[in-house]
This record gives structure tokens, C-alpha cells and sequence, in this order.
């Protein structure tokens, strides 16, 4: 389908018009240049998260050769291995039981204890990017934000919380749809380096434990030292990526849409729904991808064992059967069903603390910076898959 084009940068800047063809027309189809099945409309792709006959992993099934797929080249096991450590990419039993594991430390109450501290941190990062005149809203208030909160959280030290970020670049390029042989070199690198860290840094708490996530996971029965280092990367990559893309995602949306900046600036109390409706809006995760363990037929079209789907909640997000006026930005929207979030047993661990961190960076820059503007048009970063903006420049 001609509509479809995950690698052009045409496609990631805006979507939504191949969307909503695609729904109306063909929303399901085979896509040859990705070996996947797209799927687009809001109730299938639902359904199909919630759907146990799909599995973010394969292996707790069948080897790559049973299920007719190739094995990964050897020199990227290091990636393999720490991706297959963490509980995204894990089926039941064993994501049950490392979910629950962690979970505790991501209940709505345990997340709501976290925000004056965030509340602090977002105050403190608008007030830098004030007292400079403006700047790069992505680099300067969105990206240090929730990597620092993660990183206080699982207690990495201060000094070494500049090592995260390319860590997490580079392990997140091979989520990508077809990442390129540097791509795939770099994410090994990143996985080696990163798991020697976390490695080393968990063993010190291990004999000398602190008030932090690390700390307590070291303490977990049950709890290998592969998963606490898959765990910790995959908290670390979620923070890095899909809320700081939310965040410039967001404010690039408000910035198009004046009328309802203008609500928001007269109107805080509107900070709540504006979170779920900007995340509808401008999804910063546009696909997620399940394996089919069996059989399978969605509207209407049979998808075979061995396949591989690519949900589209970009797509989905913005089907007018669930969603009056799609296209519309309305921030008072209720309710708002997206599934930014996604959904089922992957449903994300983290999204009470994103909620939180989105809502307090708003709540900030609108307190703060409450004429703040576009200083310059944006670019979308290459990759359909972890869609965000390379910058944001505003000025004050």
C-alpha cells in the first residue's frame, strides 16, 4: 500500500491522512516491505492487545526455526539478551511474575508520594530555560525531567546520569523497522556498557543497600540479576523516550492549535484531560508489534501463525468510530480511551508516573513561561516507530 511508508519522512511528520484512508479502505493489510500485517482500526487493534494468541516474544513457544523465523546474528546478542531480560518483551509466567516484582513501586500512591519532587524538578528546569530567553523545550525541560526523576528513583548517581541518555539512543535505534548495520552495531555497544554499569552498580548496593529501587530489587527472592538489569534498562529507555517525546509531541501540537493553548493558558484546571487528549493526539509510541502463536482472522482477513503484527495506535487513536472529530485537538475531551498507554498485561507500569511528569512540566511552563512561543518550525527525528521532534525551540 502506497499509503503506508513508515521510512518516509513525509509519512512521520503526518500520518494521519494515510490513516484514515487506510481505515476506511484497507484496514488490514499485508505490508511486503516490512513483513508485517498493519492493523489500524481502533476495535481491532484493541482487541488484538488484549488477545493471548499474540505475544510481544515467540521463544516461550517455539525456537526461531519452529516458528519459520530467522535467529538474530550472533553479534547481537548482547542486545538480545538484555531485551529479552526485561518484562516488555516477556510472556507468562515469568512477565507475571517480574511484573509483579516491580510493580509496587509504580502504584498511583507510591507515584503521587513522587510529586512535589517532580513538581520541583520542572519548576526548576522552566525557570533555567526562562532565565536564558528561551531554548530547545526537548533538550532543556522534556528530556531531564523524567530522566531524572527515573534515575533518582532507581538511585544512580548524580555524576554518572550523563552516561544514560546515549545509552538509551542507541539501545532504542534497533526498534526501529529496519535499523541499519551502524545502528545495530552501536545498540550492541550500548547494551554491553550499559549492563557492565548496572551490573557493577547493583552489586555495590547489594552489600551496602540505599533507599532506592536498585536497592530493593537486589533484595527481591526470585529476582535474577539479568532481570534487574533488563528491568532497570527498560524503566531508564521508557523515561528517556516515549515521555519525552509526549512532551515536545505535545507542545508542538498546542502551538498548532492556538485556540486551545489559549484554554489551557486562562484554565489549569484543564491540565488533567489535556494530558490523555494530547497523548490521543500525537501518540509518541505510533505502533506497537506482536508475534501470532496461532491462527488468527481480523476483520474478516486470516493472519497466519508466524506472523508479525504492527498495531497502529497512532492509527487508532484517532478512529472517528471511538473519537468524535478525530482531527480535532480538544483538551476538555472526556473520555479519552487512547491507548498511548497501551493495553492488556503490557499495559505500561509507568504510566501513573508519566501522567504525573506530564502534567507538572505543563503545569510549570504554563506558571512560569505563560507567553511562551515557536521560535522555529520543528523537524521530526528519522523512525516511525519512537516518533518525536529533534527539538523545539521557544522563546519567552
Amino acid at each position: 500500500m502506497i499509503d503506508y511508508a513508515p521510512g518516509s519522512p513525509e509519512f512521520v511528520a503526518d500520518p494521519y491522512p494515510a490513516f484514515e484512508r487506510l481505515r476506511r479502505e484497507s484496514p488490514v493489510f499485508f505490508h511486503e516491505p516490512t513483513d508485517q500485517w498493519i492493523i489500524t482500526r481502533y476495535a481491532d487493534v484493541n482487541a488484538l492487545l488484549r488477545d493471548r494468541r499474540l505475544g510481544r516474544t515467540y521463544l516461550h513457544v517455539a525456537t526461531h526455526e519452529e516458528f519459520g523465523r530467522p535467529a538474530p546474528a550472533e553479534f547481537l546478542a548482547p542486545f538480545w539478551d538484555l531485551n529479552n531480560a526485561g518484562m516488555l518483551d516477556m510472556e507468562p509466567p515469568d512477565h507475571t511474575r517480574l511484573r509483579r516484582l516491580v510493580s509496587k513501586a509504580f502504584t498511583p500512591r507510591m507515584v503521587e508520594d513522587l510529586r512535589p519532587r517532580i513538581r520541583a524538578l520542572a519548576e526548576g528546569l522552566v525557570r533555567g530555560l526562562v532565565e536564558r530567553g528561551g531554548g530547545d523545550l526537548v533538550a532543556e525541560v522534556a528530556e531531564p525531567l523524567p530522566v531524572t526523576v527515573i534515575a533518582e528513583m532507581l538511585g544512580v548517581p548524580e555524576g554518572d546520569r550523563h552516561l544514560l541518555r546515549p545509552w538509551s539512543a542507541d539501545i532504542c535505534g534497533m526498534y526501529q523497522l529496519d535499523p541499519s548495520q551502524e545502528i545495530q552495531h552501536a545498540a550492541v555497544r550500548a547494551s554491553i556498557e550499559f549492563s557492565d554499569y548496572l551490573r557493577d552498580l547493583s552489586r555495590a548496593r547489594r552489600k551496602d543497600p540505599g533507599d532506592d529501587l536498585i536497592s530493593a530489587l537486589c533484595q527481591v527472592e526470585g529476582l535474577t540479576e539479568g532481570e534487574l538489569i533488563g528491568t532497570c534498562v527498560l524503566l531508564l529507555n521508557a523515561g528517556h523516550e516515549a515521555t519525552v517525546n509526549a512532551t515536545g509531541n505535545s507542545w508542538w501540537a498546542l502551538f498548532r492549535n492556538p485556540g486551545e493553548l489559549e484554554r489551557l493558558r486562562a484554565d489549569h484546571g484543564l491540565i488533567g484531560t489535556a494530558v490523555e487528549e494530547l497523548l490521543r493526539y500525537d501518540t509518541p509510541l505510533p505502533l506497537f508489534e506482536r508475534w501470532v502463536l496461532e491462527d488468527i482472522e481480523v476483520g474478516g482477513v486470516p493472519i497466519p501463525r508466524g506472523a508479525e503484527v504492527a498495531l497502529q495506535f497512532a492509527s487508532a487513536c484517532r478512529d472517528p468510530e471511538v473519537f468524535a472529530g478525530p482531527d480535532a485537538l480538544d483538551l476538555s475531551r472526556t473520555p479519552t480511551p487512547h491507548l498511548a498507554f497501551s493495553a492488556g498485561i503490557h499495559f505500561c507500569l509507568g504510566a501513573p508516573l508519566a501522567r504525573v511528569e506530564l502534567a507538572e512540566s505543563f503545569r510549570a511552563i504554563l506558571g512560569l513561561a505563560p507567553k511562551l512561543s515557536l521560535a522555529a518550525e520543528p523537524e521530526w527525528k528519522p523512525g516511525f516507530v519512537l516518533r518525536g521532534l529533534r527539538a523545539l525551540e521557544v522563546a519567552v
